[in-house]
């Protein structure tokens, strides 16, 4: 999703390269490469699932802070930004409405792990907006989303950078080029196969919006 073009120097997404068990997240450059006024400033949307490791490995890393956590659920929002402020002794915004960050002109990139619907648009807005983005998968439901984040990426010169993880791993990409020189010959056939079994929730019903989530936001 990169542009090519001239990266400024909040090139925060460069080598992913953490797989298996650990967090995967994009690595960001060595607070030594910026100058003492380059720290990046993140805001996390989406924190009851994924984006709880999200801020772990954004706060574990030189010169980035995440400074501001988006959900529509305002009181899990409140109940995260207290957790994690406390765990790293700093003050973290709780805020319902992602388009209040979008304004924000102190956030310098944008990491999505809201619900799947969202991914799509929520980059777009971000590099309308002037930010930088990690995003989960899914990255969009469709090509035509896709196509349209890229456009967003491109035209608004920003960076984008989608969790496949795998794909930034130097063995990986080693890997993969000695595929393309023919190392083992003509690849004619690929077969993945994943099982990962899923509890069935069952039938829940109809239940009432719960408290504290703005449903339209969701």
């Amino acid at each position: 999703m990169k542009p090519e073009k001239n990266i400024p120097r909040r090139q925060f997404v460069k080598h992913t390269a953490l797989v298996g068990a650990a967090l995967s997240l994009p690595t960001v450059i060595p607070a030594q490469a910026f100058g003492a006024n380059d720290r990046i400033n993140v805001a996390v949307l989406g924190v009851n699932g994924r984006g709880k490791n999200h801020i772990d490995g954004y706060m574990n890393l030189d010169n980035v802070k995440v400074t501001t956590l988006v959900d529509p659920d305002m009181i899990i929002c409140e109940e995260r930004a207290k957790e994690y402020g406390d765990k790293y002794n700093t003050r973290m915004k709780a805020v319902q409405d992602q388009r209040d960050v979008l304004d924000d002109k102190d956030i310098d990139v944008v990491s999505i792990a809201s619900t799947n619907h969202w991914h799509a648009l929520s980059t777009i807005w971000a590099c309308q907006a002037g930010k930088d983005v990690y995003v989960e998968k899914p990255g969009s439901h469709n090509l035509w989303e896709g196509r349209k984040m890229v456009e967003a990426a491109a035209k608004y010169d920003r960076i984008v950078q989608h969790g496949v993880q795998l794909r930034s791993s130097r063995a990986i990409q080693e890997a993969v080029q000695l595929l393309r020189d023919g190392y083992i010959g003509d690849v004619y056939m690929a077969r993945g196969l994943v099982f990962r079994w899923r509890d069935d929730i069952g039938d829940k019903g109809f239940e009432s919006v719960p408290e504290g989530l703005d449903y339209d936001l969701w």
